[in-house]
């Protein structure tokens, strides 16, 4: 598997490019956030690892810039910690954010989320609910907003987090089964993480954000997916 490493720190990108390389990675490497692009034009990776603050272009441009022709994973890898960092990277395009400093493991954990695949055949084809339709064979969502209808773009961590709440068949997934199906077991108590990805989710998918009606959190426990023909009411349906 190719991935492609922008990071404008040398020590970090020889570090990486040793240790991913020993497991079996193949590594581009780009020092700007220029190159970045240029080289994932170029070598078309399976996976893009970036820093947000890079010269030339800075880590949300080259996601932006990737979006508009790419649905490649993007991991980011920052010094930044904050929410507000984190909510830009995602709401450009990143599937992922680990902060620096990092363990190695931790890392490839990522990565290995990342690139697996969760099977689109459990769930049905085409799921329609409010004014979405989700084809999951084709990953495509359209949404209807005022007589207009609009194309929905889910990253693959957000496809992933639909499809198993949608074959989930109503029924109650908790949040420690649904951060080890799509981060892996080590990440089972990373629920902060998970809040995050859902509100991302609803944003895109519910008519309210803030009250949402087919991606309901049933407190305590974990989420639920309710069609049109559910109820959030007596579910214990709310925010995450």
């Amino acid at each position: 598997m190719k991935i492609l490493v922008a990071d404008d720190d040398p020590q970090i990108i020889r570090a990486l490019k040793i240790t991913l390389g020993a497991r079996g990675y193949s590594i581009v490497t780009a020092a700007n956030g220029a190159e970045a692009l240029d080289r994932a034009i170029d070598h078309h990776p399976d996976l893009v690892m970036l820093d947000l603050g890079m010269p030339h272009l800075t880590g949300i441009e080259v996601i932006e810039g990737i979006r508009g022709w790419s649905q490649v994973p993007i991991l980011v890898v920052s010094g930044r910690s904050g929410a507000t960092d984190k909510v830009e990277a995602l709401d450009a395009g990143a599937d992922d954010y680990v902060t620096k400093p990092f363990s190695i493991e931790e890392l490839l954990a990522r990565i290995r989320a990342l690139t697996r695949r969760v099977p689109t055949e459990e769930a049905e084809p085409v799921v329609e609910f409010g004014v979405v339709s989700v084809d999951f064979s084709a990953k495509q969502i359209q949404r209807t907003r005022n007589e207009t209808t609009e194309s929905v773009r889910l990253t693959p961590t957000e496809w992933r987090i639909l499809e198993i709440l949608v074959r989930s068949g109503g029924r109650l997934v908790t949040r420690e089964a649904l951060l080890t199906e799509v981060w892996g077991p080590h990440h089972s108590a990373d629920t902060g993480y998970l809040r995050l990805y859902l509100a991302q989710l609803r944003k895109k998918l519910e008519p309210v954000a803030s009250r949402p009606r087919h991606l309901v959190t049933v407190p305590g426990m974990g989420y639920r997916f309710l069609g049109d023909d559910g109820a959030a009411s007596g579910d214990g349906a709310g925010r995450a």
